[in-house]
């Protein structure tokens, strides 16, 4: 069974607990005890990605005051939801949006289970940001909204602009800061840190912390984008 057919089962919201077992609950018509520790199981880390997804990306398509088709067209897209389960995940969705709380309770709750397995946060950022540009221009709330939830997932500045490629001032990084590292570096060192970056952000090891299959297109982007800065850091470095 995919992630899909699995969110909105009443099991799914009482082993995640938490805010985010509470909204499963909320949408799925009954009540999940909020307190609850959700129990370290792969399938509940990436029921809670989804479900964390889903709830800080209808907290996100708030932000600037107005949810565009382009907004939803991409969120559609991240998620690739089969056409059965639309309705379930739309109904999270929308409860998310009602929800008093802030988007900030699905980050920290998210940020928690995911605190060993930062390239997985990483990637939930990336799927968020890739939300925010959907329309063609990043909003400065939309903006503040992604460093904000950067920071709640233990996430500095430089971080930041890799993962996103966005910036405060001019909006968009460079392929430096894509691949997160300085132009005094030798080459030997920006060998080794691409080569890291690629390693921790493949799809096979994202999935085998929690990542949903369902979110490796996402992920494949993310790595031809870091592929596609190192082509272009290296050749201006002249490295073979």
């Amino acid at each position: 069974m995919s992630i899909w057919g699995k969110i909105l089962g009443g099991a799914a919201g009482f082993a995640l607990g938490g805010p985010l077992g509470a909204l499963i609950g909320a949408a799925a018509g009954h009540a999940v005890d909020s307190i609850r520790r959700p129990k370290d199981t792969d399938q509940t880390k990436s029921i809670a990605f989804t479900i964390a997804m889903i709830a800080l990306g209808a907290k996100l398509a708030k932000v600037d005051g107005v949810v565009t088709r382009d907004e939803v067209e991409a969120f559609k897209r991240v998620f690739k939801i089969p056409h059965n389960e639309v309705k379930n995940v739309g109904r999270i969705f929308d409860q998310a949006r009602k929800d008093h709380r802030g988007y900030e309770a699905y980050a920290q709750q998210v940020a928690g289970m995911f605190r060993g397995n930062p390239a997985v946060l990483e990637e939930l950022l990336y799927c968020l940001a890739h939300v925010a540009r959907a329309d063609g221009h990043v909003h400065p709330n939309e903006l503040e909204f992604l460093a904000n939830v950067a920071g709640i997932f233990g996430l500095d500045q430089t971080a930041f602009e890799r993962i996103t490629a966005l910036r405060p001032d001019s909006g968009e990084a460079d392929p430096w800061s894509v691949l997160g590292v300085a132009r005094e570096m030798t080459d030997d060192e920006l060998k080794s840190a691409y080569r890291k970056l690629v390693r921790e952000n493949h799809p096979d090891s994202l999935t085998a912390q929690g990542m949903p299959e369902e979110f490796v297109q996402l992920a494949n982007e993310r790595l031809a984008a870091i592929n596609d800065a190192w082509d272009k850091v290296s050749t201006e470095r002249g490295i073979r």
